[in-house]
């Protein structure tokens, strides 16, 4: 199956923090907008965010021995680009929920992965594969 492009909209409490974490410090490319919402370019995928006072409630799945943000999102990158991503976002002084670190070392689906939140508290996850063809591992 070809990959294409997934959408996604999230809630944010305002727009102009959010706008500049997502385009400023994420680095994705703006399109179009409005006074409530912004379209992203989120690592080829359609990011929108959307002024809202209802908040989804938080809870937390252990994995690996920590406790992994549910919901969150994010995109998979591959091993090289991630590990300079995670230290870029570093310098910036993200604020990390997980700090990068590799999990499932040695075994099926061994990856990198980080988790940190958007300023509107939305939880973010990046992660890399060692081997791309053990995404779907079990």
């Amino acid at each position: 199956m070809k990959l294409t492009p997934f959408h996604l909209a999230i809630p944010v409490k305002e727009i102009t923090t959010t706008r500049a974490f997502y385009r400023d410090t994420l680095g994705c490319v703006e399109g179009r907008s409005s006074d409530h919402w912004v379209d992203f370019d989120f690592f080829g995928h359609q990011l929108v965010i959307h002024i809202s006072e209802e908040r989804q409630k938080e809870a937390v799945n252990p994995v690996d021995g920590k406790a992994v943000p549910v919901p969150h999102f994010g995109v998979v990158l591959e091993w090289e680009v991630f590990h300079a991503f995670a230290k870029a976002i570093k310098e910036k002084g993200i604020e990390f929920i997980i700090e990068p670190y590799t999990r499932f070392e040695g075994q099926p689906g061994e990856q990198a992965t980080m988790f940190f939140k958007d300023p509107s508290g939305n939880a973010l996850e990046f992660k890399s594969f060692k081997d791309f063809n053990q995404i779907f591992a079990t």
